[in-house]
């Protein structure tokens, strides 16, 4: 099963949730962001 869940706060990137996993991180300040982004590679 694969949910929309929204676009990563820093590069705007289409971001979903795959059989239960989420393809990026929610920081503490409650901003979405794809693992590119997180791990400082953009």
């Amino acid at each position: 099963m694969v949910e929309l869940v929204g676009t990563c706060a820093v590069c705007g990137k289409t971001i979903y949730c795959k059989d239960g996993f989420l393809e990026g991180v929610i920081d503490e300040d409650q901003l979405l962001r794809c693992y590119e982004c997180e791990e400082g590679e953009i």
